[in-house]
C-alpha cells in the first residue's frame, strides 16, 4: 500500500554498516517502500565508525538541543541527517558524545560489553520517540530492527502510555541473530527512574532479553533471519503476538 508514513528504526543499515543481513535487509526494505511512493524515514545511532565526511552527515539544529534524562543525568541529544547515497531517502542519526563517539559498537577491545549499553539503548529509544514528535510526523508503521530498537515498544507501553501521539502506529519487530551481550545489573534501577517496572528482562538483563520482552508489546513479530537462535526461536513460537516467518524486502509490504 502506497502513501503510508513508515519509520524504520535500526541499529544497522547499508552502506553505513556492511556485511550484515540486518543492514542489507533494512536498506532494501526502506528503499522498496520509498520507491513505492511511501513517506519513509530511517533512524539509527550515529556510531563512531560511521564517517560523517564520507556520508555527508550534518546536524539538524532545529531538532537538536533537547536533553534526555538518563539515570538522573541530563544527556544532550544531537540529531544528524544524511540522504541515502543516490536516493532521496532521509536517514536520521541519534548522536551523543558520551554514548556514541567510541569506535566500537557494543563491546570493548577485550570483548566485554560496555557498562553503559543499557543507558545507550534508553537514550536511543527515547531520542527517536522525542525527535519524531518534534518533527510533527506521525508514522503509520514503526518497523524495529536491532536490540536497541526493542526498547522503543517498552517505553511506548509504559513511560509514554498516556501520550496519544503514537496510538494509531502499528509496531513491527524484526528479530535477528545478533551478537549476544549481558547488560548491567543496574539496568532495572535506571529504568525504574522512568517508572518502568516488573520486566522479565530484568531478571538477567541482556540484549536478547529485551528483544524477547518486546515481542509481546508489538503488533507483528517477523523473523529477520530465516533461522533464529534457540532462545529467540522459542520466544518467537511462544508469543501470542501475530507473527511471520522470514520475508525478503520484496515481500515485506504484505505486513503493512
Amino acid at each position: 500500500m502506497a502513501n503510508q508514513k513508515i519509520l524504520y528504526v535500526t541499529t544497522e543499515m547499508f552502506p553505513y554498516q556492511e556485511d550484515s543481513n540486518m543492514a542489507t535487509l533494512v536498506s532494501n526494505m526502506a528503499l522498496k517502500m520509498h520507491q513505492q511512493g511511501n513517506d519513509v524515514r530511517v533512524f539509527m545511532p550515529r556510531f563512531g565508525q560511521i564517517s560523517e565526511r564520507k556520508f555527508q552527515l550534518h546536524e539538524v539544529i532545529r531538532l537538536s538541543g533537547m536533553n534526555i534524562i538518563i539515570n538522573d543525568l541530563d544527556q544532550p541529544l544531537i540529531i544528524k541527517v544524511a540522504s541515502l547515497p543516490g536516493e532521496r531517502l532521509q536517514v536520521y542519526f541519534i548522536d551523543n558524545e558520551e554514548y556514541f563517539k567510541r569506535k566500537q559498537y557494543y563491546f570493548d577491545e577485550d570483548g566485554k560489553p560496555f557498562e553503559d549499553n543499557d543507558e545507550r539503548a534508553i537514550f536511543f529509544a527515547r531520542g527517536v520517540i522525542e525527535t519524531i514528535k518534534k518533527l510533527n510526523w506521525v508514522p503509520d508503521v514503526i518497523h524495529l530492527n536491532g536490540w536497541m530498537a526493542s526498547f522503543i515498544p517498552i517505553y511506548l507501553k509504559s513511560f509514554y502510555k498516556n501520550d496519544s501521539y503514537f496510538k494509531d502506529s502499528k509496531l513491527v519487530l524484526s528479530v535477528y541473530n545478533e551478537e549476544e551481550g549481558d547488560l548491567p545489573a543496574t539496568t532495572e534501577e535506571k529504568m525504574k527512574f522512568d517508572n518502568i517496572n516488573s520486566l522479565n528482562a530484568f531478571k538477567k538483563p541482556s540484549f536478547q532479553g529485551f528483544v524477547i520482552e518486546s515481542m509481546d508489546l508489538v503488533d507483528i513479530v517477523v523473523k529477520g533471519d530465516e533461522f533464529l537462535e534457540e532462545p529467540l526461536e522459542n520466544a518467537f513460537n511462544k508469543t501470542k503476538t501475530s507473527k511471520s516467518e522470514y520475508l525478503d524486502a520484496d515481500s515485506i509490504n504484505q505486513l503493512y
